[in-house]
């Protein structure tokens, strides 16, 4: 069997061991060894990899970032933030046909651009919104769709976990990558209330309406969000204003929220621990991920399947268009039965070869900003597509009375939304590179 046989039997190995429930980091790093000492015949380079693979790929400075943005959304989530979000929001929305959905969705949006991760942000807005929208007569599946479409927001909203993870794949400016999905992001949250304004008026038996809060009741709620503001403003604003590296501004934001949790009461030394305890298995499980997804790709670049792909692919001469869109859909499936992060470390590597090396009209800076974001808006389709999409079980365990049959049919429409945003930022790729 030759080498390029040996890499293409790999991925129906790796699908079949995630299927079988093997971590996503294991089922790669097991395969990525196994595949490298079938391309070479020898252990021997397989124990060096492994003498150093560890060291070599965490040692990364800007690898530091994800802890610092995980243990911001730990304190932001135990400062009242979330809370305060989804009040000022509710106080401007609530009373709409639809409106306190609304609410949960700009909430998420605002707790999206402090925590950079999808999974913390649907929890968390869950735990806040859910009883609201109980109460005021909302359907199950509406409000537990609203909330797992809006939880997508968590990485689409700069600052973004999975956006740094691209940024370090393909070796890319992360500042201008959190700039460019800053429109995106916007229009992603845009999209979802237009959504619930269409979904409620079609079947209006699923929402009820809140009563009008007075101006005298909205101004104090809209001051409520000052620190999200503040914090925002400091990390994104700091950045781009050259003060601080993502790094840097990551720590500053991570020692915002947390002075703004300990002054509200949600920090103290008990809390503490959790926060560094959680931060810290989340951050183990993303750099084993990515530990798994580099002697995977190790693996890959032995085999020389990326290269000889690439070539095929170029050799052929497919429209450039046609060759993203088939990868665009493929994220898509492989959202199907993949988280979002582990896709990316998995696939980039392999794919960004191929179209880096095709002719799309732009420079090359420009096109691998405008390719990462699609990327992280198609495959945070998976988060949200049955029958395994993450933030449909995370919100299904937290709203046991919902059937789960009920989430799936009503997050049809914001999948259908999310789709035709996609459509529109291929088309229109100034929309995302616009601002840098």
């Amino acid at each position: 069997m030759s080498s390029i046989e040996i890499g293409l039997w790999s991925f129906p190995v790796l699908i079949t061991l995630i299927l079988l429930r093997v971590p996503i980091g294991a089922a790669m790093l097991a395969t990525g060894l196994v595949g490298t000492y079938l391309v070479l015949g020898r252990w021997s380079p397989v124990l060096s990899q492994l003498k150093s693979l560890a060291w070599s790929t965490n040692v990364s400075y800007s690898l530091s970032i994800i802890p610092l943005f995980l243990l911001m959304g730990q304190f932001a989530a135990r400062g009242g933030m979330s809370q305060a979000l989804f009040n000022a929001a509710a106080a401007f929305l609530g009373h709409r046909k639809g409106g306190v959905a609304m609410a949960a969705v700009g909430a998420s949006a605002g707790f999206g651009s402090i925590c950079g991760s999808s999974l913390a942000t649907a929890a968390t807005m869950a735990q806040v919104a859910l009883p609201e929208l109980k109460r005021n007569g909302y359907a199950g599946g509406l409000a537990t769709a609203s909330l797992a479409a809006g939880g997508t927001l968590g990485i689409l909203i700069p600052p973004s976990v999975v956006l740094v993870i691209y940024a370090i794949l393909a070796e890319q400016n992360i500042a201008k990558l959190f700039l460019a999905a800053f429109v995106p992001g916007v229009l992603a949250a845009v999209s979802y209330l237009i959504v619930i304004a269409i979904y409620v008026r079609i079947w209006p038996e699923s929402a009820g309406q809140a009563k009008r809060i007075p101006w005298a009741e909205r101004i104090p709620a809209l001051i409520a969000v000052w620190p999200v503001v503040a914090i925002f403003s400091a990390v994104v604003g700091g950045i781009y204003l050259g003060f601080f590296t993502p790094t840097q501004a990551a720590a500053v934001g991570a020692v915002g929220a947390g002075l703004v949790a300990w002054v509200n009461g949600g920090l103290d030394r008990k809390t503490l621990f959790t926060c560094f305890k959680e931060t810290a298995v989340s951050t183990g499980m993303i750099f084993f991920i990515i530990l798994g997804a580099t002697a995977f790709n190790s693996f890959l670049a032995f085999s020389r399947l990326p290269q000889v792909g690439a070539e095929w692919v170029t050799a052929q001469g497919f429209n450039p268009m046609t060759v993203l869109i088939i990868i665009l859909m493929l994220y898509i499936i492989f959202g199907c039965i993949m988280d979002s992060l582990s896709m990316i470390v998995l696939t980039i590597p392999i794919f960004f070869p191929i179209v880096t090396a095709m002719d799309f009209g732009m420079s090359p800076e420009h096109f691998a900003i405008w390719f990462g974001i699609l990327v992280l808006m198609v495959a945070e389709i998976g988060m949200i597509t049955p029958p395994v999409g993450l933030n449909l079980f995370i919100i299904s365990a937290m709203s046991k009375d919902v059937p789960i049959r009920e989430t799936y049919k009503s997050i049809i429409p914001f999948i259908s939304a999310d789709l035709m945003r996609i459509i529109i930022l291929t088309a229109f790729p100034i929309i995302s590179i616009f601002l840098v």
